[in-house]
């Protein structure tokens, strides 16, 4: 039976309130949930098979279109919608300019398959302690662009499901598949994997575009600033750099993996 929607106009209801607190790490740590403003990132979590607990919608706005159509998707998989006021969408969103619509969903995590299992021409990407969220929004957005099979979490990293970090993936949080783990554990696992652990080093002699990468790839980026830790940097197969014509030693770490992955992709892409 599909469900109605419900009408709130109020900044003081408990559906409202529950949805801001999803602002704070602690509250989507402990519920698992997230939010996610927009249509277009609401569009790709439905092509990738999520399905909100909760879309929230401005008073209006779901009269034709897009909008229109992910309300109609919403209701009739069952899924709580909630036509609010501007005054109470804007205190939901986390923008200037609020969106129109937003939606509550639950984390997705994955389990590390065993190594040794990884598909022969597969790429890999982990990042070790990554601390800034638009780094990490942007490179699972190029992670998504060159097909990488997903991406591993190591240690005390920022939260893929915070709204800065979902803002920047621009809907590419929903298509790769994120797993989190600790050092040692990660460690562990390395040492079943069948092609070449990549890492960007300092003190690597080998150019990254020069390399010829065996496969299965999987690509290791360190936090920014301090890099890979020592246990990591020796887990990896082979290290390379890229070359510095100016008078900095170091790129931004999204921009940094982003060349490296499309160099190791790059016969695997085609116009």
């Amino acid at each position: 039976m599909t469900v109605q929607p419900k009408s709130i106009t109020s900044l003081q209801n408990d559906r409202i309130k529950a949805i801001r607190a999803l602002e704070m790490r602690k509250e989507r740590k402990e519920t698992g949930l997230f939010v996610a403003e927009g249509t277009s990132l609401l569009v790709t979590a439905r092509d990738n098979g999520f399905v909100p607990e909760t879309l929230v919608y401005r008073t209006g706005s779901a009269t034709g279109g897009i909008a229109q159509g992910l309300v109609a998707w919403a209701l009739k998989s069952g899924v709580e919608c909630l036509e609010v006021s501007e005054a109470v969408l804007g205190k939901l969103s986390t923008k200037d300019n609020p969106q129109s619509m937003l939606g509550v969903f639950k984390q997705r995590w994955i389990e590390l398959p065993p190594a040794p299992r990884i598909e022969r021409d597969a790429v890999w990407l982990a990042l070790e302690e990554i601390r800034d969220p638009g780094n990490l929004g942007t490179i699972l957005r190029t992670a998504d662009a060159v097909g990488a099979a997903g991406i591993v979490l190591i240690g005390a990293s920022c939260d893929p499901y915070s709204h800065e970090c979902v803002r920047a993936t621009m809907g590419s949080v929903f298509a790769v598949p994120l797993a989190r783990v600790q050092r040692e554990a990660f460690v562990r696992w390395l040492g079943g994997w069948q092609g070449d652990v990549v890492g960007t080093h300092l003190e690597a002699d080998q150019d990254f575009r020069k390399v010829k990468y065996r496969a299965p790839t999987l690509l290791l980026m360190g936090s920014e600033g301090p890099g890979l830790s020592e246990p990591l940097t020796a887990a990896c197969t082979r290290l390379v750099k890229i070359p510095m014509a100016g008078q900095l030693d170091s790129l931004n770490l999204a921009v940094a993996t982003a060349l490296v992955l499309y160099q190791i992709r790059s016969p695997h892409l085609t116009l």
